[in-house]
């Protein structure tokens, strides 16, 4: 059986948790404590469930409140930092593909300063691109823009690949703009070979699967880890769940549990976790006890996970190799408890009715 993969918690996690229906949070506590204290909270209430956590930059994390931030880490590490000029009105029309360059060169700017703080602290640095894109027909032009966009992640790779440091690409369909440019797998990926058409090394950039965003795609989970990882591409995961059509950032395991269930054995069988990869936990409890709907999809991951270590691997993959859906089932239920001895009950319940 595998080791258990290491976890990484986002502290986007513990804020105020705002919504446009309720602008202070529902947990407007989140806001009167400055960085440091709220680590000391999580952390403390976390405890040994999380071997690291993630950070924002330069919102969350900076050159400022780093060293503080770390102490109050204890012995978690910062595992990654984050891009974050989404949140920043000053690119309101987007940060690599803003229409005033010196924007542009300024988020750039910026960029290569997280990158170097990812270095200094041995960090890896997400992209998620969220204000990277348009709103209506008609309001940008795609290919000047979609070059902006180019250049600039090419540019915070090579910049990466100086200092050591690992990129890993996040794709979402929308919000905060509403078409996002790097919206699914597949354009995550031509984003990474436009990146190679540089003449960049891209050895060191991969995807980072946010499940969520997967599934408001109707991307299934298990078939893109596999396409990933045989490309040597996966990354990191950021585990959740949710309803489907939004971004929820639900506990793991509340909804879409098969896929989930699914994406474990997969991950387990391309040897995910080997080189240092994480399953990271990106949520949102809105009204939830924030502290404890992380614990709780931390015991519902390796809950998960341990199932799909009791699947007969041998017999699954026999269906599979036949592409024979009730075989499969067979093998996924028994894991799950369906048994003969259970199948005995269920007719022997028939005839004592």
């Amino acid at each position: 059986m595998m080791n258990r993969v290491k976890n990484s918690v986002g502290i986007w996690a513990f804020g105020a948790n705002a919504t446009r229906f309720m602008p202070a949070g529902y947990h407007p506590e989140g806001m009167q404590e400055d960085m440091p204290a709220k680590v000391r909270r999580v952390v403390d209430g976390l405890g040994e469930l999380a071997d690291g956590y993630e950070f924002h930059y330069p919102g969350e994390v900076n050159e400022g409140n780093v060293d503080k931030v770390r102490d109050a880490l204890g012995t978690a590490d910062l595992y990654c930092i984050a891009l974050g000029l989404f949140n920043n009105p000053r690119y309101a029309l987007g940060s690599f593909i803003n229409p005033d360059e010196k924007l542009r060169k300024e988020a750039i700017a910026t960029t290569r300063r997280g990158i170097e703080l990812a270095a200094a602290v041995g960090a890896k640095f997400i992209i998620w691109p969220g204000g990277e894109g348009y709103n209506y027909p008609f309001q940008i032009p795609y290919r000047e823009v979609w070059e902006h966009f180019i250049d600039a992640i090419a540019d915070a790779v090579a910049w990466a690949n100086e200092r050591g440091v690992v990129v890993l690409l996040e794709h979402k369909n929308s919000e905060p703009a509403m078409r996002i440019l790097m919206r699914d797998i597949g354009m995550t990926m031509f984003v990474i070979n436009k990146v190679r058409e540089k003449g960049v090394a891209v050895d060191n950039l991969k995807v980072n699967m946010d499940w969520q965003h997967l599934i408001m795609n109707g991307e299934p989970l298990s078939e893109y880890a596999a396409l990933l990882a045989g490309e040597g591409l996966l990354g990191h995961q950021h585990g959740n769940s949710g309803w489907g059509n939004f971004d929820d950032d639900n506990m793991v395991g509340a909804s879409f549990f098969m896929q989930t269930l699914e994406l474990a054995l997969t991950l387990r069988r391309c040897g995910y976790g080997r080189n240092g990869e994480r399953v990271g936990f990106d949520l949102f409890p809105y009204t939830e006890d924030q502290v404890e709907a992380v614990r709780r999809s931390i015991y519902q991951w390796e809950y998960i996970d341990s199932i799909a270590a009791r699947i007969d691997d041998k017999a699954l993959a026999q269906a599979q190799a036949a592409h024979d859906a009730v075989a499969a089932y067979e093998v996924i239920y028994r894991a799950l408890g369906l048994d003969e001895d259970f199948i005995r009950r269920v007719h022997e319940s028939r005839r004592t009715d």
